[in-house]
């Protein structure tokens, strides 16, 4: 294990860690719409469009804000993923076809500390946060303009203030729910 809160994923982990994400999640990326979503959402899954955002030419509610009430996206993910794991523990950070990372959440992202490696929202790419075991964490889709959050105890954590910030939810456990 490293004492660097972030480091790149050397080659063989990389493929070792994309291979499972590929095979646990049935990953298929694709453009087309009608394969979406790209992974096989898990039952304790919560997918919500990111459209709302795009009406927010600041983007105030995807950047992080001092004001708790004000925390945007962003902050909440990474928040909800810190909390969800141990103090030494590692999350997987995957960006597709690009450098992927391993971080130490507890020690990321505070004044004076290196930032979080990618972000929850997809920036032109699939963006993946993982636990190390692969419980939860979030899936983020470019195309789709969507992000899945999964893990149970992820969910307890940040659903009520994902919903406040993008609206009710598309899908659950991989189900698309009805227009609201």
């Amino acid at each position: 294990m490293t004492s660097e809160p972030v480091t790149e994923l050397p080659e063989a982990e990389y493929r070792s860690v994309w291979d499972r994400f590929y095979t646990e999640f049935a990953f298929s990326p694709s453009v087309n719409p009608a394969e979406w979503p790209a992974v096989k959402e898990p039952v304790d899954s919560v997918t919500w469009s990111l459209a709302s955002l795009d009406e927010d030419p600041n983007y105030r509610r995807l950047d992080r804000f001092v004001a708790v009430v004000e925390q945007g996206l962003t902050a909440v993910v990474e928040q909800g993923l810190t909390a969800c794991v141990e103090p030494q523990a590692r999350l997987f950070a995957l960006d597709w076809q690009h450098i992927s990372y391993s971080f130490a959440p507890h020690r990321v992202g505070g004044q004076g500390q290196a930032p979080w490696p990618l972000s929850p929202y997809p920036d032109g790419d699939y963006y993946i946060y993982l636990s190390e075991d692969f419980r939860l964490g979030s899936f983020g889709h470019p195309w789709e303009s969507s992000v899945c959050l999964f893990g149970q105890e992820l969910l307890d954590t940040v659903a009520t203030e994902i919903d406040d910030i993008l609206g009710p939810p598309m899908r659950r456990a991989g189900r698309s729910l009805p227009a609201v």
